[in-house]
């Protein structure tokens, strides 16, 4: 199938799907969408066996070989996604959350990978498979990154204090970059092509993607900025944009910096004061309006995808029991790494309890993990560990985010409580 076949069909099926969502179960679009992409799949997988002259697996598996998840998403929509995230965040509550955002992206995220990796190690022994402790680290750094973008809108909806939201949005946009930078480090020390690599190297590394990165994108930015200020065409306004977010992200990863930080930083400076100075009112809205409808299409598309995914996993007894162990333990890994990176924050004892469990059981996982997870080698391990990241990541987006809403009413009652 040519591109346009592709881009058709994929647009058909995630319209039909959101329709058929909208008259039955009413979840949210995206959630909607991974469900009954889901239940497509499960039932292609079962029909398969029953009509032996057909392989009706082919199709859809030579679409999702000529899509290619993580090419076309690490390497493309990722971009136009981070972007369009960083330029809803309120800046000046991120400004004065920005010791939280950074702990939780950073620490947390080294945090988080460490502990499941540690739990995983001892953990897979017992279920009958013994798996070296690099590749456990790899499993870590492939389920740290968070993806809360499915719930954010729901939390808008709910009232939660905008400090709250600034976080919560901030370190979902952050972690993501400094995930993907951790899984480039630990894939090569597993797959043997990083040996001899010392400490101080790998360090080095990770300050020259991660603040690389940082500094690229302010100054594409700022630049962007000041090129767009004193004109009043919306159309340029949106072209430009458009051309920061793609153009950051490229550059960045040209020069061994990591993409996705670039292009949060890049969009966050949408968000500044002086970028109101730059866009008039009407401009503004716009703009927002556009990147909307962006985010809003390709988190339907990736979403789909996911659902897709589940018919390149080969299913056996292990990646069941796996998958059951490792999401309790995912989950406690994540309020671990909540808490002891956000210890030095100061907060009150109760405001850091409903943090706490907000930010655990908002920390979803999502497309990045499964690009990732698709993207490991060929051989044994990848048979073993694909399905229980995609396990995972399914738990998170289904369980976790339909319950958000309870659970952030339960802790936050209030519509206009005050974060601390």
């Amino acid at each position: 199938m040519d591109t346009i076949s592709i881009l058709a069909l994929l647009l058909t099926l995630s319209a039909g799907f959101s329709i058929l969502n909208h008259h039955t179960f009413r979840l949210p679009v995206t959630i909607g969408v991974l469900v009954f992409s889901l239940l497509a799949s499960l039932l292609v997988m079962i029909l398969n066996p029953l009509i032996p002259a057909y392989d009706l697996q082919a199709l859809p598996r030579s679409v999702l070989g000529a899509i290619n998840l993580p090419t076309a998403l690490l390497n493309g929509a990722l971009s136009l996604l981070l972007f369009a995230g960083a330029t809803q965040v309120d800046v000046g509550h991120l400004r004065a959350k920005l010791a939280s955002v950074a702990a939780l992206s950073v620490l947390g995220t080294v945090l988080a990978v460490a502990f499941l990796a540690i739990a995983v190690w001892y953990a897979f022994p017992l279920l009958g498979h013994t798996v070296p402790f690099t590749w456990c680290i790899v499993l870590g750094a492939i389920l740290a990154p968070t993806d809360p973008v499915s719930v954010v809108g729901m939390l808008k909806r709910l009232g939660l204090p905008a400090p709250l939201q600034a976080v919560f949005a901030g370190e979902s946009l952050f972690n993501d970059g400094v995930g993907v930078v951790i899984f480039g480090v630990t894939i090569g020390l597993a797959t043997g092509d990083s040996q001899g690599v010392t400490a101080s190297e790998i360090a080095l590394s990770f300050c020259r993607e991660a603040i690389g990165g940082g500094l690229l994108g302010a100054l594409a930015g700022l630049i962007a900025l000041r090129i767009l200020k004193g004109q009043r065409d919306p159309h340029i306004d949106l072209l430009t944009s458009l051309a920061l977010a793609t153009g950051t992200f490229s550059i960045a990863n040209q020069l061994g910096m990591s993409g996705a930080i670039a292009v949060v930083v890049a969009g966050l400076c949408f968000g500044t004061s002086y970028s109101h100075s730059v866009f008039d009112e009407a401009s503004r809205k716009e703009l927002d309006v556009a990147w909307t409808l962006i985010d809003e299409v390709l988190n339907v598309l990736l979403f789909m995808l996911i659902g897709f995914e589940i018919l390149e996993i080969t299913p056996h007894l292990f990646a069941v029991l796996a998958t059951l162990a490792v999401i309790p333990l995912s989950i406690a890994v994540r309020a671990l790494s909540v808490l002891f990176s956000t210890l030095p924050v100061h907060l009150r004892q109760w405001e850091r309890g409903r943090v706490l469990g907000i930010l655990t059981w908002g920390g979803l996982r999502g497309g990045i993990s499964v690009s990732l997870a698709l993207g490991l080698p060929p051989g044994d391990l990848r048979e073993l560990l694909l399905p229980v990241c995609y396990g995972v990541v399914v738990f998170t987006i289904i369980v976790q985010g339909l319950t958000m809403e309870r659970v952030a009413r339960k802790l936050y009652p209030s519509s206009t409580p005050e974060a601390q």
